[in-house]
């Protein structure tokens, strides 16, 4: 799903808010503070109804627009379906002592800066993403223009890897892990060693889990694998705080060092086997 050029209904301003503000203006005059409450009432449910009509109109899937299409667009596309061909070929899927559970795709939705999803507003900057609540994997392309001149993650492969990082959230999600992740308490969630962490590195694994069967499948050119390594160091916790703010703050980490998620992206390659992407046991991450 393309969705790239369209207007964002995040904001809550607009005519619409423009006229609900001369309406307070007149419901004040004549009713006082009880016409001002009856105006904060309607323009709450004007942002509830505007903000679920947009998701809800959002929600035809449509395929990307010929005027649209480009190269990185296109191979987005390409790496999606051939990551979701590896998982249904292993359907069943067992991860962590989940499973085994049948393979259902994800979908894809191309956004620019913000965009509605069954999960709340997504926003570019918070990179690409998964929500669960609709199945869908969010990438605003921008990331990759990002991820390759200021974090220094070249090479095609490395936008493969992202998709297979958020693919591997889905399996997460069909095996019933992140319900279990996102219903623990904040005292568990949080920190080097939290099961937030413990989450992301699992979809390292996982990523490069499928890395390696797609170099099995003569997919890879040379250097491809250490291309999606340098891309897994270059969004490390560490060196991202480092780069925002000159110190690194182990106890706010979300997603793992860049030792770390290059470290379980290789261990997935290496053994090509999501039994030994069991992050949640392992007593050293």
């Amino acid at each position: 799903m393309d969705r790239r050029g369209q207007r964002s209904f995040g904001g809550g301003g607009g005519g619409g808010g423009a006229i609900l503000g001369l309406v307070g203006v007149l419901l004040r005059s004549r009713f006082g503070w009880i016409g001002v409450i009856i105006m904060l009432v309607l323009y709450a449910t004007m942002g509830r109804c505007e903000q679920q009509g947009a998701y809800l109109a959002d929600q035809q899937d449509a395929p990307v627009a010929a005027d649209k299409a480009d190269d990185l667009s296109s191979y987005v596309a390409y790496a999606l379906d051939d990551v979701q061909g590896s998982w249904l070929a292993r359907s069943p899927i067992a991860v962590s002592g989940a499973g085994p559970t049948p393979y259902q795709k994800a979908k894809l939705v191309l956004f620019t800066d913000r965009t509605p999803t069954g999960c709340g507003y997504g926003d570019a900057a918070s990179g690409p993403f998964y929500c669960p609540a609709d199945q869908r994997v969010y990438i605003d392309l921008g990331f990759y223009r990002e991820l390759r001149d200021r974090l220094g993650a070249t090479g095609d492969f490395a936008q493969a890897y992202v998709i297979a990082h958020e693919v591997a959230h889905h399996v997460q999600n069909l095996l019933g892990l992140s319900d279990k992740v996102h219903a623990a308490s904040p005292r568990q969630l949080q920190g080097a060693g939290g099961l937030s962490v413990r989450l992301e590195l699992q979809a390292d694994c996982l990523a490069g889990v499928w890395a390696r069967d797609a170099e099995l499948r003569g997919k890879l050119d040379p250097g491809d694998i250490e291309e999606a390594m340098r891309a897994a160091e270059a969004i490390g916790d560490d060196r991202l705080q480092k780069m925002a703010r000159g110190t690194v703050q182990p106890e706010s980490f979300s997603h793992g060092t860049s030792q770390q998620r290059a470290r379980w992206f290789g261990r997935g390659h290496d053994s090509h086997d999501p039994a030994k992407c069991d992050t949640f046991g392992a007593a050293e991450l």
